[in-house]
């Protein structure tokens, strides 16, 4: 891979993620609700919400300087946290923790106790506030439609998003904190969301189980979904270091492992993934592929994975650039997806430029300049 072009779309891809608007749209409360279960919920959009997928493009930049050993996106990402704090915070849930892996990152590198308790409050809700499900399992609450400062339920359910979105931020803060409880709570909610999401047939993971219904909804495997565990596995695993025994960080890499072998068999000609993993009539979705070539490429850098995996990933990091536009606008992105019964429910999700999907693929190509 060239590194001159690598460093080109990122600069394009980045400089659209911090400039990302949202679009002109009605409040989520007057969307009409098919609309709104194909993706179309207006705090989804845009760079400036505290949301999930604002959190997931923060964390983009900051995985970038580290990469290039500089502190370029600070200033933004300082004031960002800033504007935000000082407007408020939304509600506390799973999805509103994404914006923590980046504030425990600027806490840990600058003076800032008050945000440093803000990091820990939060911690604190994730271990003694938030819903749980049967054994424990952290619910996958969710804000509201409409009301940033409410909730939505979503009793008794495990989504594998949860892994990316608040259990890698609870392990990260156990481990600075030096608090084992912590620690021991983010490493069960993977094997536990592991057992009950990943499927032992193809290896691939589930978007949701439900308790109250004892199945995966509609057993669909879903591109974006697995790739929260196939980037979110190796970050853990990375993060978590000597506070994993040797049973539990084996547990976890071999299903990542099994995992990775059932997405390359999976893979387009194009070098990405399908939004429905095996269904290859169902649209090619980017930002899914971006984090599975992240976790890939990810895995090799760690020593998880042989050099025998580089050519699919280099495949998919060259998909990648094909869909930055000139704008550095990533194309093919699939809006926020809720679990879904069948699979032309997340065929039918919205595709739209979302900061998640400028900043997966930024992970990506951030990866592939380690190399």
């Amino acid at each position: 891979m060239d590194k001159k072009k690598l460093n080109e779309k990122l600069d394009l891809v980045i400089t659209k993620l911090m400039n990302l608007d949202a679009p002109d749209m009605a409040m989520d409360k007057d969307t009409p609700r098919e609309e709104q279960m194909k993706g179309l919920i207006a705090r989804d959009f845009g760079i400036r919400e505290w949301d999930w997928p604002q959190g997931v493009g923060l964390y983009g930049l900051l995985q970038l300087q580290k990469a290039r050993g500089n502190e370029t996106y600070d200033p933004f990402l300082l004031n960002w946290m800033e504007e935000n704090l000082t407007k408020g915070q939304p509600s506390a849930n799973i999805n509103t923790t994404a914006p923590y892996l980046t504030l425990f990152d600027l806490t840990e590198r600058y003076s800032m106790p008050d945000w440093e308790k803000i990091c820990i409050k939060r911690a604190e809700f994730l271990m003694n506030e938030l819903p749980r499900t049967k054994e424990g399992g952290f619910e996958h609450l969710t804000s509201a439609l409409g009301d940033r400062n409410s909730v939505m339920r979503h009793p008794d359910e495990l989504w594998v998003d949860t892994l990316f979105m608040a259990v890698l931020f609870l392990g990260k803060m156990g481990k600075r904190c030096g608090n084992e409880a912590w620690c021991q709570e983010a490493v069960y909610q993977f094997l536990l969301h592991i057992r009950y999401l990943c499927d032992i047939h193809t290896g691939l993971l589930y978007h949701g189980w439900t308790f109250a219904m004892n199945n995966h909804f509609g057993g669909i495997f879903w591109n974006r979904g697995n790739s929260w565990f196939t980037y979110g596995a190796v970050a853990f695993l990375d993060a978590m270091g000597d506070c994993l025994n040797e049973a539990d960080r084996r547990t976890i890499l071999s299903t990542w492992r099994n995992q990775v072998d059932a997405l390359i068999r999976l893979q387009d000609a194009s070098g990405l993934w399908h939004t429905v993993l095996d269904k290859p009539d169902s649209y090619i979705e980017t930002s899914g592929s971006g984090a599975i070539a992240a976790g890939i490429l990810y895995g090799i850098r760690c020593g998880y994975l042989d050099s025998s995996f580089l050519p699919a990933a280099e495949k998919a990091v060259e998909g990648l650039m094909s869909y930055v536009n000139k704008d550095g606008v990533v194309g093919n992105v699939s809006a926020g997806t809720a679990v879904g019964m069948d699979a032309r429910h997340y065929e039918e999700i919205l595709i739209r430029p979302m900061a998640y999907g400028q900043s997966l693929t930024a992970l990506a190509l951030t990866e592939a300049l380690y190399l």
